[in-house]
């Protein structure tokens, strides 16, 4: 990248790293020369462009390289493949990419170190080129105070659409006290706020997350690879319990996803209701024509059984895990594939927590393997997620008012889907984050 020769690089990019949000009302616009830009993701993309940045958002979008004026500094990726910032929607933040050491320290830990740790996993997830996160799973206060941190400009990382805690029954994937000691599991449900048994309690459980700040709300749906219970991947949660979790939420205006792995209760949920399947392990022709005849999304998370799969046979995660993780690898690819040819919704996510932070983009991979073309692959992971996240006024292409959330890698991603594990440049809401592959200081003094 080169910037303006009138401008020292370093001082350059120290000045538009550093400059709050509210302050960039007053500083000149960022002019970004584009070799080649896919502002719309879907459609073709443009020859040499021009993206005109101020405040935080697009300004303009004008074909050719065009000289900067006013005083605008000028960012030269022309010999780059820009693009919009990546959106995944299925992300667990605090979530410590060594299983192993976490197992071992769980009992350990506390919320601060858990915090800490979310800290560290979202600036690699921003500078992956993921600028907007969903994340569907941390103790609510923890994940809205990073939220928060994240929109101020105290801390770097993407933008968070939080849930909170999921919602689960009693003894379901998401009751942090299955197979605890008794103690334990006494403390861990006595100060739960996300279990729930019957229809009114889960209705005060989705109360109890947005009361404490959730943007969207989760419930699993059946039972999960990675909760420490035999119970399987099928239904865990009766019809009316699902309805008063999703009216309720689409009530206060929130939006439902459901951790779905097995048949029954992907069909359930989405009989009830919800607005998106998280794995969807099992679909089949039955519920990708419920899909269809919804509207609700797939978030196949493809790249989570494997990684599952991969630590349990290493040791760092339970026998039933083990189990349901071969389960759920023998199935899951062939079946989300069936659903992209039935023509069913997908939307970008990898539930990565289970997989590394930072490696976000090698869900890619899968989703071109399972069928999608590169650039319906790329659509799931900026129109389409943006769309299913009620944003796609702000975010999910580059366009005038939108914005300024922007990526570039070396080469097209429409010929090869993994050039986006290897994001050369990143910028979020205005505020330049990498450079050549490599991260800018932040914040600046």
């Amino acid at each position: 990248m080169k910037l303006a020769s009138t401008i020292p690089i370093a001082a350059a990019l120290a000045a538009m790293a550093s400059t709050p949000a509210s302050a960039q009302a007053t500083a000149p616009a960022v002019y970004i020369h584009a070799g080649a830009l896919l502002d719309r993701p879907g459609q073709a993309p443009r020859g040499a462009s021009t993206i005109i940045v101020r405040e935080g958002r697009v300004e303009a979008v004008r074909d050719g390289l065009v000289a900067p004026e006013g005083g605008a500094r000028l960012v030269d990726l022309s010999k780059q493949f820009v693009l919009p910032g990546l959106i995944d929607m299925h992300v667990h933040i605090f979530n410590d990419d060594d299983k192993m050491r976490a197992r071992l320290e769980q009992n350990n830990r506390d919320i601060e170190d858990n915090l800490l740790i979310g800290v560290g996993n979202a600036r690699r997830t921003l500078e992956a080129g993921f600028t907007t996160i969903r994340d569907l799973g941390s103790e609510v206060r923890s994940v809205t105070a990073l939220r928060d941190a994240i929109l101020s400009g105290a801390v770097a990382g993407p933008t968070i659409v939080a849930a909170g805690r999921g919602i689960s029954i009693t003894g379901g994937h998401g009751d942090g006290s299955n197979n605890t000691n008794r103690d334990i599991t006494e403390i861990v449900r006595e100060r739960s706020t996300n279990n729930c048994n019957g229809a009114d309690d889960c209705r005060r459980a989705v109360r109890e997350q947005i009361s404490q700040g959730a943007d969207v709300i989760k419930f699993a749906a059946t039972g999960g690879v990675n909760s420490n219970i035999a119970g399987g991947l099928n239904q865990q949660m009766f019809a009316d319990e699902m309805k008063a979790i999703i009216d309720t939420a689409h009530m206060f205006g929130r939006k439902v996803a459901a951790h779905a792995h097995g048949q029954n209760g992907i069909k359930t949920a989405l009989e009830a209701g919800v607005d998106s399947i998280e794995h969807g392990t099992y679909t089949d022709a039955q519920t990708n024509a419920l899909f269809k005849k919804t509207g609700a999304w797939l978030v196949p998370t493809m790249i989570a059984p494997h990684a599952a799969l991969a630590q349990a046979k290493a040791g760092a995660r339970s026998k039933n895990t083990l189990m349901k993780a071969e389960e759920a690898v023998a199935a899951h690819g062939k079946n989300i594939s069936a659903a992209i040819k039935d023509g069913v919704k997908i939307a970008f996510g990898t539930d990565t927590g289970v997989s590394d932070h930072g490696k976000n983009a090698q869900e890619f991979a899968f989703l071109v393997k399972a069928g999608m073309t590169p650039a319906g692959a790329i659509r799931a992971a900026t129109l389409d997620a943006a769309t299913l996240l009620d944003r796609v006024a702000t975010i999910g292409s580059i366009e005038a008012g939108k914005d300024a959330d922007i990526i570039a890698v070396a080469a097209s991603p429409l010929n090869d889907v993994t050039e986006l594990e290897r994001v050369r440049f990143v910028m979020r809401r205005g505020v330049v984050h990498k450079v050549d592959g490599a991260r800018q200081a932040f914040p600046i003094d």
